[in-house]
């Protein structure tokens, strides 16, 4: 996948890492445990010239169709086998049915965070992605087709990304972010939204309801994958936009019900697979 791992031997999928290289030390929440070369190399990424956020051709939309179902099939197999993966709260989605909607969830794995989604919601999903995303090796060309929407640089293509937003919602389907920004692998805890409420003007210009999903963390009862963690997910919501609140007033109340959704359930994590010490807080060495 072209990353570069901070982490000593922190590739997600391998087995028996010695507990002593399963920790991060970081200075801020902002801090990137992981990074792509061109994140590594402080290289500006933006998007291809003439970008299509929304396909104009029927045969491109077809064949998005068609991929985004070879992807939601692998999905299934991949959550409910490979991470056990289980999920709650999804009965709460019919509160939107006929509507779009827009689920926030924390950031914990760049895999499943591409897959669970899709098994978390009750229709199609189009997720916000970093323009950078497009240059992963293999799978980054593809991720426009499955659903991902990169975030524009320019002033066009920062408006033509906000249309394609509001039209897919107005499709009814559901739109995917994750506010903490930065992928932390296996955090069981939920960290500050670095873009405050920003991101949930979504849901408040459209006037259509917010969820969450939450990702924890738990022992596996066979050890066929070593200690990696299972996974349980949970849906809440829905948390609807006031009418008689104000733009500024929707979005900061949207966003606090969002984060203390996630901070509530990750109260269920039972299993610390790595350890996040902040520098200022790091335990001191045994003599």
């Amino acid at each position: 996948m072209c990353y570069t791992y901070i982490m000593a031997k922190a590739e997600l999928f391998q087995k028996d890492i010695p507990k002593k290289e399963r920790v991060f030390y970081y200075e801020s929440e902002t801090d990137d445990p992981i990074k792509t070369d061109e994140q590594e190399k402080k290289i500006e990424v933006g998007l291809p010239e003439g970008y299509e956020f929304i396909p104009k051709h029927w045969w491109t939309r077809v064949y998005s169709a068609v991929l985004f179902r070879i992807f939601w099939i692998f999905g299934q197999w991949y959550e409910r086998h490979y991470w056990q993966a289980k999920f709650y709260g999804r009965e709460k989605l019919k509160e939107a049915r006929g509507k779009g909607y827009v689920i926030y969830a924390n950031h914990t794995n760049p895999f499943h965070d591409v897959f669970g989604p899709a098994l978390a919601a009750d229709r199609r999903i189009f997720t916000i992605i970093s323009p950078v995303n497009l240059k992963i090796p293999g799978i980054g060309k593809f991720l426009p087709y499955i659903g991902g929407l990169p975030l524009g640089k320019t002033a066009e293509e920062k408006k033509a990304f906000n249309a394609a937003v509001d039209k897919r919602l107005a499709q009814k389907k559901v739109l995917v972010v994750y506010p903490e920004a930065h992928v932390w692998p296996y955090y069981t805890g939920i960290r500050k939204f670095p873009a405050g409420d920003k991101s949930f003007k979504y849901a408040e210009r459209n006037g259509l309801p917010v969820y969450t999903m939450t990702t924890t963390y738990h022992r596996r009862k066979d050890k066929k994958k070593g200690d990696l963690p299972r996974m349980e997910v949970y849906v809440d919501g829905p948390f609807w936009p006031d009418k008689g609140l104000s733009s500024e007033e929707n979005r900061a109340m949207l966003a606090r019900k969002a984060y203390d959704s996630m901070v509530k359930y990750s109260q269920k994590n039972t299993y610390e697979y790595f350890e996040y010490i902040k520098k200022t807080e790091e335990k001191p060495k045994k003599q």
